[in-house]
């Protein structure tokens, strides 16, 4: 059954790689309609935009307010009954739409899809959805592991990456879409445990495979990076009481661990830790969010594996 779809691309800059993901989009085996939100590029993308594809909707922001604030604009330009998000360096085969949205007739309670993003051109996982441990740090499902693996393991998924997801705008419209409190990092895992805590589920699909660049649009590691990075840590951490739980403990130790280790040995600034101060001090006085099922939350990752996987994000990004 064929369902209504509105793709959504938030974009700054580097118009060869949207223009790349446009020409790819209308390859696609399904219609759909396109929406591109741009940052208040600094390269003619909304023009160009215009130019190459006349089909493509186009929405400029009067500066660069983030993810979130795109993708949100992005979102209320469309009216489908399925909404995607999409990263412009996101190399979509034509079949792609077609098998992510699929499985949105598997489940009525399904809010989300999450799609299997290959690193380059390689065999190996950048992501299959996100977990999240019981600080509700998040992580790229299965980063690094062979592809097979994403078919032979079964652990707790929490929700679709930002990168390639699809949800129902149903889902989408009830919990709010993105916070726009947070302009970088960390929103996907958000709205991934909202739509969970609000009785939605989240469905993987890895016959859903496309090609993600990682950070092509990103600074390497910049201090600005690491200061959203930790915004969105401490934000997160008091709108869902973390510190306030069992997890508390845990939270601090890895918190401290990972604000020291950027410190002294990464790139000796304080930047995460402003950051998360910064985020923290945000978050004060808003509502707290209800706590996740248990099965969003992966309870195998430990203590020591969450340090591992932090390092190998620091290390991607």
């Amino acid at each position: 059954m064929t369902v209504r779809m509105d793709v959504v691309i938030p974009t700054f800059n580097r118009w060869e790689l949207t223009k790349r993901c446009l020409e790819l989009l209308r390859a696609q085996t399904v219609p759909h309609s396109v929406i591109v939100a741009d940052n208040a590029s600094t390269d003619n993308t909304p023009d160009r935009v215009r130019a190459a594809f006349g089909e493509v909707r186009v929405i400029e922001l009067d500066q660069n307010r983030g993810f979130s604030v795109a993708c949100n604009a992005g979102a209320r330009e469309g009216t489908s009954e399925v909404l995607i998000l999409l990263n412009n360096d996101v190399h979509c085969p034509p079949d792609f739409l077609a098998r992510l949205t699929a499985r949105l007739h598997d489940d009525p309670r399904a809010g989300s899809v999450a799609g299997l993003l290959l690193l380059d051109d390689t065999e190996r996982i950048e992501s299959l959805g996100v977990s999240v441990d019981r600080t509700l740090a998040g992580y790229p499902r299965f980063r690094g592991a062979p592809r097979v693996e994403a078919l032979a393991r079964a652990t707790a998924l929490a929700g679709p990456s930002g990168a390639a997801a699809a949800f129902r705008r149903e889902a989408w419209d009830e919990v709010g879409g993105l916070d726009e409190a947070v302009f970088a990092y960390g929103e996907d895992v958000d709205l991934a445990l909202r739509l969970r805590g609000a009785g939605w589920n989240s469905i993987a699909a890895p016959d859903a495979v496309a090609i993600h660049r990682g950070s092509a649009t990103a600074v390497h590691r910049s201090r600005a990076q690491r200061y959203a990075g930790g915004f969105s840590r401490g934000y997160f951490v008091r709108r869902y009481g973390v510190l306030e739980g069992r997890a508390a403990l845990r939270t601090l130790a890895t918190e401290a661990i990972a604000v020291t280790g950027d410190a002294l040995v990464y790139s000796r600034d304080l930047a995460a830790l402003r950051g998360r101060l910064a985020g923290w001090r945000a978050a004060r006085g808003l509502p707290k969010h209800p706590a996740p099922p248990a099965d969003a939350i992966d309870a195998s990752i430990t203590f020591a594996q969450s340090l591992r996987l932090r390092r190998a994000a620091y290390r991607c990004t």
